[in-house]
C-alpha cells in the first residue's frame, strides 16, 4: 500500500509536464483512494458512490452551485442555439419564402408535418444513441449536424429542396440533454431548471425575431433572399458553438478537467463523491448511469399507464402551440404590420412566456405539486384561444396583437410535465425511453381546418388531462400504501430489498402528484 501511494504521488507531481497522462492518473488515484479507504463503504458498480458518506447541506449546496455556474449555463446556450434555428422557419415564411420558391402555404404545412414525424423518430432513437455514445458527445455532434443543415437552407431553390432540407438532426438533442441533466441533478432539482431550459428557448425565439427584423433587410445582397441570409448567419453561429461544446461538456462529475473547462477540475475528491452519491441516493437506478437500454425497459415503458398519460398530455396540450409558433410572425403581419416590425413584435410574447413558465414551475417545485400547476397553464392557453375566437373582425391591430400575446405568453408546462414524468419513472433505461417518447409526442399534432375552435377544444381537454393524471397518481399512492401495510415484516424486507430493480412497480414507490 505505501508503495502504491508513493507511486501515485510521483505520477501526480508529473501533472504539470504531462497534461494527457495527468488526467488518467488523477482518476486512478481517486478510484484507488475510494477502493482502499477504511472510512467508506465503496460500491463496486460505481467507485464514486459511497453508501455511508456523510456531508452537510452546505457541502451539497456548494456542489450544486458549481454545477449551476459551470455546467448549466452551457446547456442553456445549446438549447438557445437550437430554438434560434427552429424559429428561423417562421421568420422566413413571413419574408415570403413560399412565394420565392414558387409554392403556397400548403407545402409549408406538409413540410412541417414531415418535419414533426422525423423529429419524433429522431427523439426516440436519439435518447438511446445518447446512452451508447454518451450525451456529452452526442449533443455537440447533433449541433454540428443541424448547423450544416441550417446553412444548407441557403441552397434551396424549389419545393423539392424545401422538403428535403428538414433538420431531423435536431430531434435527438433534447432527449440527450434530459439524460445528461439526470447524471448531475436530483429529480427534485429538475423542474425549475427545465423551466429555464425551455424558457431560454423562448428568449431565443425573441432574439431570432429581432435578428430577423434586421437580417431580412439584406434581401438582394449577393443575390440572396433575406431569409437565406438569416439561415446562413444562424447556421454559422451554431457550428461555432457546437465545436466549443465538444471541448466543454464533461463526461461526468469525475471528468471535469481539461478542454475549455480549465486546467483544474471543478470538484475536489470529496466533492466528486458528494456529487455522485447524492444523485444515486435520490435514484438508485443511476448507480450505473452509463448502462444501456434493455428490452425489459422497453416492455416496462410500453405497459406503464402513467407514462402514456404524460405522452397524451404532451400531444394534446402542445398541439395548438405548433401552428402559432410556425405562423406567429405571419399572423402579426396580417394585423397590418410590415414584415420587419412583425418579426420584432414576436419578441415580447416570447419573453413573457419565459417569465410565466419559470414562475409557475418554480412555485410547483416550492410546494411539491405538479398536476394543478399544469392545469393552470393549460387553462391560461384556453382563455387566450377563446379571446382570439371572440374578437370582432374589425378589432384594431393593437387589440388583435394583445390577444396573440395572451395566447403566446401562456406558462409553457412541457418542462413541468417532463420533470413530473421523470420523478415517477423508476429506472434509467425506462427514463431514457420516456424522455425520447415525450419529446416525440411534443411534435405530434393534428391537421387544422377550423382554426381557433379546434385550439379551444385541445386546450380544454389538456386542462382536464392534467387533473386526471393527478387523480391517477393519488390512486396509485393509496393502492401502494394499502398493499405495503398488508405485508408481513419479512415480506416488507424483501420488497424493500428489490425496490431498486422494480422501480415504480414496487409498492414502496411513492408518486409525485
Amino acid at each position: 500500500m505505501p508503495g502504491e501511494l508513493d507511486s501515485s504521488v510521483t505520477h501526480r507531481k508529473s501533472e504539470e509536464t504531462n497534461e494527457s497522462s495527468a488526467k488518467h492518473v488523477l482518476e486512478a488515484v481517486q478510484i484507488d483512494q475510494l477502493a482502499n479507504s477504511p472510512r467508506y463503504d465503496r460500491d463496486e458498480a460505481n467507485p464514486f458512490f459511497v453508501r455511508d458518506l456523510e456531508y452537510t447541506r452546505d457541502e451539497e449546496a456548494k456542489v450544486i452551485r458549481i454545477l449551476d455556474t459551470r455546467l448549466f449555463p452551457w446547456l442553456l446556450l445549446t438549447t438557445f442555439v437550437l430554438n434560434m434555428d427552429r424559429t428561423n422557419n417562421s421568420n422566413a415564411i413571413s419574408d415570403n419564402l413560399p412565394q420565392d420558391l414558387g409554392f403556397n402555404i400548403n407545402v409549408v404545412n406538409t413540410a412541417t408535418a414531415i418535419y414533426s414525424v422525423l423529429f419524433s423518430v429522431a427523439s426516440l432513437t436519439g435518447a438511446v444513441i445518447a446512452k451508447i455514445t454518451g450525451p456529452s458527445r452526442w449533443i455537440p455532434i447533433l449541433m454540428f449536424s443541424w448547423g450544416l443543415v441550417t446553412m444548407a437552407h441557403a441552397l434551396i431553390k424549389d419545393k423539392a429542396g424545401y422538403l428535403a432540407v428538414i433538420a431531423i438532426t435536431e430531434g435527438g438533442v433534447i432527449p440527450a440533454t434530459l439524460l445528461y441533466f439526470g447524471g448531475f441533478y436530483k429529480s427534485t432539482e429538475l423542474a425549475t431548471r427545465l423551466a429555464w431550459f425551455w424558457g431560454v428557448q423562448n428568449i431565443a425565439s425573441a432574439v431570432s425575431g429581432l435578428m430577423a427584423s434586421g437580417l431580412l433587410q439584406l434581401r438582394g445582397v449577393a443575390g440572396l433572399f433575406g431569409w437565406k441570409w438569416l439561415f446562413l448567419v444562424d447556421g454559422i453561429i451554431t457550428i461555432v458553438i457546437a465545436v466549443l461544446t465538444w471541448f466543454y461538456l464533461p463526461l461526468n462529475a469525475s471528468r471535469t478537467k481539461g478542454g475549455l473547462r480549465g486546467l483544474k477540475p471543478w470538484f475536489d475528491e470529496r466533492q466528486v463523491r458528494i456529487a455522485v452519491t447524492r444523485v444515486v441516493r435520490d435514484d438508485p437506478a443511476k448507480k450505473i448511469y452509463e448502462s444501456t437500454v434493455t428490452w425489459a425497459d422497453v416492455k416496462d415503458s410500453v405497459t406503464d399507464l402513467g407514462l402514456w398519460g404524460h405522452l397524451i398530455i404532451t400531444a394534446i396540450g402542445l398541439t395548438p402551440t405548433t401552428p402559432l409558433a410556425t405562423y406567429l410572425p405571419t399572423v402579426i403581419k396580417s394585423f397590418n404590420f410590415n414584415v420587419f416590425v412583425a418579426n420584432a413584435l414576436t419578441a415580447p410574447p416570447y419573453v413573457l412566456t419565459c417569465i410565466t413558465s419559470v414562475l409557475i414551475i418554480w412555485h410547483s417545485d416550492r410546494v411539491r405539486e405538479r398536476g394543478l400547476h399544469g392545469a393552470f397553464g393549460a387553462a391560461w392557453q384556453l382563455v387566450g384561444w377563446i379571446l382570439l375566437r371572440a374578437l370582432p373582425a374589425n378589432s384594431s391591430k393593437g387589440v388583435k396583437y394583445f390577444a396573440a400575446c395572451v395566447v403566446q405568453s401562456w406558462p409553457y408546462t412541457h418542462p413541468l410535465n417532463i420533470a413530473w414524468m421523470s420523478e415517477n419513472t423508476g429506472s434509467v433505461g425506462k427514463r431514457t425511453i420516456a424522455s425520447g417518447a415525450v419529446i416525440g409526442a411534443a411534435n405530434i399534432y393534428g391537421n387544422f381546418k377550423h382554426g381557433n375552435i379546434i385550439n379551444i377544444v385541445f386546450a380544454g381537454v389538456a386542462t382536464i388531462l392534467w387533473i386526471v393524471q393527478t387523480v391517477y397518481y393519488k390512486h396509485l399512492n393509496a393502492r401502494n400504501a394499502s398493499r405495503l401495510s398488508s405485508l408481513s415484516g419479512e415480506e416488507r424486507e424483501q420488497e424493500e430489498l428489490h425496490a431498486d430493480e422494480k422501480g415504480n412497480r414496487s409498492v414502496t414507490f411513492r408518486y409525485t402528484t
